[in-house]
């Protein structure tokens, strides 16, 4: 025929063109009333017809196997009691089933616990989206319903979703909800913590009443408070202690709980100074002073207040009183009535003048010893008479001069306890130690110093000349007091031989002597790790402080051994055996941490509920069935009939036959061959030839 010579798609058209000459001439015939219409019009669609060239066509095809998902939610809220059980039995009985079926797949799909919970609705979107929709009989979830992800269940499946959920009718759990809690508050000020406790489930009657909260910091209880379940409660905290502080929250478990791991949380609050208020006062001006005021002005969270003697009262040369300076010195109002008000005062090269009488020095002692800071830059006044060191605020000093300066240059160096201490721990280019192999001097000189005896107490941490003391600090009572000997240290910010970290050490002393955590010399530090390891260091001037008692969140306790990591830091690991509160101690020294949340994400929530399924059960044609009433039996049912019904043997729930075919081969032959197509459309013509003869004699 035409078509293997012209193409397939150009003998359709002829054919089709062939088709409508026929209508057409058929039409037209009838219309002239002419004989033998039909039979020419039979003739040329049979033309058509061949040309367009009509087959059989044949496939062969192989059916393909129905696929169920089952999902198993391992997640840690199935491990409280009858779920876990409940579930490997429902488990069991479904794959037996599934595996008598023929041309049945099973995917089983696990949920596990994540950073986010369990994430149920990913995992069956995921297994849903996966598998062709002409397959998927259907997906059976054996679970407690209690998805962290509940926004990314699909609101419907191709097939029936049918959710077996484990748990007890007359299961009942209590937790504490933390509805606002501050990340940060300021020392000494209270801060707020709205609460409140839920009760959730089959509550027994006799647990309606209120129950008692306990607040700990850093294991020690700070509030105990009646709380009755489902009343909003504001607890306030008051912190006294810079940095991170761990506030673990708690209620007693009652009988018949689900778990007790939800009636703690912890949450932890960085306590910070409003602003640190730091008062300034220079007895002469020197080159110093601009330092330690440009220092302090560059720190926004400082309120500096800078006094600067420039003409000694000693100086009689008949200026009037009044004329003296644009703003009086207010010496009372500073040293005896808002002395509490300053975290550090400062004395910048400094000398008894008359200016502060005898009872404001006493003052500053008792302010020192009641938890203040003093630092005293020391110049040349220092050894003299007229000293400070010789007023009532020299006790508690962490030297007393000799009297003696020194002006010979030196090389500043830290001390063993200096390469101990975190206000030198670590300076940018410390000279090495002596008889160390290694020479780090980088430092440049200073020219001058004052020779001092420092206190049984206090520790040395630099050294000038002769291995004199340079820098001391001192505990007194509740306060901080530092002494740098000398005056030179502004040598180091203008680059002399080299220079040195200025701002680093006058930073560091100054916020030490403010008590930040970060430069405690004893202290406790702890560090969560991956794998709910935490790592312990312990700072410390001694050479061994021994290991440290770790108390669990169950009370059990453990030692933990330290080993010397560096100078004067000690560290120890350990992996905890359950999440929650860990409180570490050695001596008066106490840091707690909590490892995961101290109420696991997993137990927020214990209750087991269906309503994040309802939707995709409800629009997939599904059914909702508790464990504890039995295990349905499967069922297959065609596609449209209904998915779940009860029979005699009990409650049953179906899955589509879904009778999915592939095509595996396609075979096709003409409707007739060539030559019957001519001799068909010749036998056409013929007896229309004839017929028409006939009617014509």
């Amino acid at each position: 025929m035409l078509a293997p010579l012209i193409g397939t798609a150009a003998a359709v058209w002829i054919a089709v063109v062939i088709a409508v000459l026929a209508a057409l001439s058929v039409a037209f015939s009838i219309w002239r009333g002419l004989k033998g219409a039909w039979w020419r019009g039979a003739a040329l669609l049979l033309i058509a017809l061949a040309l367009s060239g009509p087959g059989i066509q044949r496939g062969t095809a192989r059916p393909l196997s129905d696929i169920v998902i089952l999902l198993d939610d391992r997640s840690a809220s199935q491990s409280l009691p009858t779920r876990r059980e409940a579930s490997d039995a429902a488990l069991r009985q479904i794959e037996t089933q599934l595996s008598e079926w023929p041309e049945t797949e099973v995917r089983r799909v696990t949920v596990g616990d994540s950073d986010d919970g369990t994430l149920l609705g990913a995992a069956l979107s995921k297994a849903i989206a996966a598998e062709p929709a002409n397959r998927l009989a259907g997906a059976i979830v054996v679970s407690d319903g209690l998805s962290h992800d509940a926004g990314v269940i699909p609101e419907t499946a191709p097939a029936p979703v049918h959710f077996l959920q484990t748990g007890r009718p007359e299961d009942w759990d209590r937790r504490i909800v933390i509805d606002e809690a501050p990340g940060f508050a300021l020392i000494g000020e209270p801060a707020t913590i709205s609460l409140h406790i839920a009760d959730e489930g089959q509550t027994p009657d006799e647990t309606a009443g209120p129950t008692t909260l306990t607040a700990r910091l850093d294991g020690e209880v700070i509030a105990t408070i009646a709380v009755t379940p489902g009343t909003r409660v504001e607890l306030p905290v008051t912190l006294e202690t810079a940095g991170a502080n761990v506030i673990l929250l708690s209620v007693g478990t009652e009988d018949g709980e689900l778990t007790g791991l939800n009636n703690q949380a912890a949450l932890t609050v960085n306590a910070v100074r409003d602003r640190l208020r730091v008062l300034l006062v220079s007895g002469e001006p020197n080159a110093g002073e601009r330092t330690w005021r440009n220092l302090l002005k560059s720190d926004a969270n400082i309120d500096l207040i800078h006094f600067t003697i420039l003409r000694p009262p000693e100086k009689f040369d008949g200026v009037p009183v009044n004329e003296l300076a644009l703003i009086a010195f207010p010496t009372r109002e500073l040293f005896m009535e808002r002395i509490e008000d300053f975290d550090l005062i400062i004395f910048d090269r400094y000398r008894m003048r008359g200016i502060l009488l005898p009872e404001y020095y006493d003052n500053i002692r008792r302010y020192v010893e009641n938890g203040g800071a003093v630092l005293v830059s020391a110049g040349p006044e220092f050894a003299g008479v007229d000293s400070i060191a010789r007023s009532a605020l020299g006790p508690v000093l962490p030297a007393r001069p000799t009297g003696r300066v020194i002006d010979t240059p030196f090389l500043p160096r830290l001390t063993e306890e200096g390469r101990k201490h975190p206000v030198t721990d670590g300076l940018p280019g410390a000279p090495a130690a002596e008889g160390s192999a290694s020479q780090g001097d980088d430092w440049g000189r200073w020219l001058r110093m004052i020779e001092t005896v420092p206190t049984p107490d206090s520790t040395v941490a630099m050294t000038g000349t002769d291995n004199q003391p340079l820098l001391m600090l001192r505990r007194q009572g509740d306060g901080r007091v530092a002494l740098i000997a000398s005056d030179q240290l502004w040598l180091w910010g203008r680059g002399f031989e080299g220079g040195g970290p200025q701002l680093d050490l006058m930073r560091r002393v100054a916020h030490w002597s403010m008590k930040e955590p970060e430069l405690e010399e004893e202290a406790l530090e702890l560090r969560t790790l991956a794998g709910q390891s935490v790592e312990v260091t312990r700072r410390s001037l001694m050479d061994d402080p021994g290991p440290v008692q770790l108390t669990g969140p169950s009370g059990q306790l453990a030692e933990i051994t330290l080993d010397e990591t560096a100078p004067g830091r000690f560290t120890g690991r350990f992996t905890a055996p359950e999440p929650g509160l860990y409180t570490v101690r050695q001596g008066e020294l106490t840091r707690s941490v909590a490892v995961g949340p101290a109420a696991p994400r997993e137990f927020d929530r214990t209750v087991a509920n269906a309503a994040d399924m309802a939707a995709l059960v409800e629009n997939s044609g599904g059914s909702t069935h508790r464990l504890s009433d039995g295990i349905p039996e499967l069922r297959r049912v065609a596609e449209g009939r209904p998915a779940e019904g009860r029979g005699v043997g009990g409650r049953w729930i179906g899955l589509y036959e879904r009778q999915a075919e592939t095509i595996t081969g396609l075979s096709r032959r003409p409707v007739l061959p060539d030559w019957a197509w001519l001799c068909l459309i010749g036998a056409v013509m013929l007896a229309g030839w004839l017929i028409e003869g006939r009617r014509a004699a």
